[in-house]
């Protein structure tokens, strides 16, 4: 898998000119050149996104989906930067969401480009809030309370693959499925949620380490003394998603979560569905049916609720920078190292780890410029953008 090469560029983290070489896709050197080695283009590790619901015209929430379909999606992710994600299940009836995966799980079985970019499974719902705002887009009627049964057939049904379950705390049973689930090796955020600071606190104590996309999940309008993103960002123990769309997250609230919360406790999301790298249009999100205008907004017809995003990984990274004002690299950690930490996995670029990285130039004004994305040390199709 993946050819022998090397490529000359500027380490992300450093800056220095160094020399990437790799055989049979994984790396096999890394070593500074001289200063004389004169190049525009940086190398940085690929992109790890942890929520995905669907990308490219494809929506993983549709029944019988094909094998075709998922590896087209998955090759417009990885031409946007991304080697690796959580392919993302949103609330159904438990049973049409069991039945999906195991079919999901059935088509990445068939190939090992899937095996290999698919990298687990988030699951979003139905255990969560059916109150007005903060069930969002999820049909708060199949809504239900997390049961051991539950947590015990989603471990079975997906095997030893990685697993981030969302849930609110605040439903019944849920510090039980917090526990059993953690214990059953899966990690657990919590979201879409009004849940009160001390029920927060119980959640980290069962086990809970997550917070999925803080900023939404919750009404347009809030308390300005007690409401759920005040109560997250006390709540010690968290790690909170942001999408960096400048759409789902003002730019002041995301400058602000970066200035209170450790940078090693943010990492980004796309949140993406069907219309991520695709034109403006209707697209479906399982039942419903979704417009995306022209400024990449995503929602149901009629309503002002966002209904996942139609942001490519790439330009969450740049966009991200826009809003902080920081070096592109800052950000770019929140979009590789640090989601894959939070799976427990290594995103890093050194000798014995697959070389899937991506080269880029950027401009002056910390805008990119050009990208080419390496898998397996082979390079993306550029015309899969």
């Amino acid at each position: 898998m993946g050819q022998a090469g090397e490529v000359i560029a500027r380490d992300w983290e450093t800056g220095k000119a160094i020399r990437l070489q790799w055989e049979g896709g994984r790396i096999a050197r890394l070593e500074t050149v001289p200063a004389l080695a004169e190049t525009e283009w940086w190398v940085a590790p690929a992109l790890v996104d942890l929520q995905v619901n669907g990308y490219a015209g494809v929506d993983f929430q549709r029944d019988a989906l094909f094998l075709e379909d998922l590896l087209a999606a998955t090759r417009r992710l990885q031409a946007a930067g991304c080697a690796h994600y959580l392919l993302t299940l949103v609330t159904d009836e438990w049973r049409r969401m069991m039945e999906r995966l195991r079919h999901l799980r059935a088509l990445r079985t068939q190939s090992p480009e899937l095996r290999d970019a698919i990298l687990g499974w988030h699951i979003e719902g139905p255990f969560l809030s059916a109150e007005p705002g903060f069930h969002g887009t999820h049909n708060p009627a199949w809504m239900q309370n997390p049961t051991a049964a539950h947590i015990r057939e989603l471990r079975e049904t997906t095997g030893d693959d990685p697993v981030l379950l969302t849930l609110a705390p605040e439903r019944n049973g849920s510090l039980a499925a917090i526990e059993l689930a953690v214990a059953l090796g899966m990690k657990v955020s919590l979201g879409h949620t009004d849940a009160p600071a001390a029920l927060l606190r119980e959640a980290v104590h069962a086990g809970a380490t997550g917070f999925t996309h803080l900023g939404n999940g919750c009404p347009a309008r809030l308390d300005r003394h007690d409401n759920i993103l005040w109560r997250v960002l006390e709540t010690p123990g968290l790690i909170v998603s942001l999408i960096p769309d400048q759409i789902h997250v003002s730019p002041a609230l995301f400058r602000l979560v970066h200035r209170l919360l450790s940078s090693e406790s943010i990492f980004y999301v796309t949140d993406a569905m069907a219309a991520a790298g695709a034109p403006a249009g209707r697209y479906t999100l399982g039942a419903l049916e979704i417009e995306v205008g022209p400024r990449q907004v995503v929602q149901l017809p009629g309503s002002t609720n966002y209904a996942g995003s139609a942001l490519r990984p790439i330009d969450g990274v740049f966009r991200a920078v826009q809003m902080l004002n920081c070096p592109w690299q800052a950000a770019w950690r929140h979009f590789s190292l640090l989601p894959a930490a939070f799976m427990v996995r290594r995103m890093v670029l050194a000798p014995g780890e697959p070389a899937n990285f991506c080269l880029l130039r950027t401009t002056s004004e910390q805008q990119l410029q050009e990208l080419q994305v390496y898998i397996h040390g082979t390079p993306v199709d550029r015309g899969s953008r």
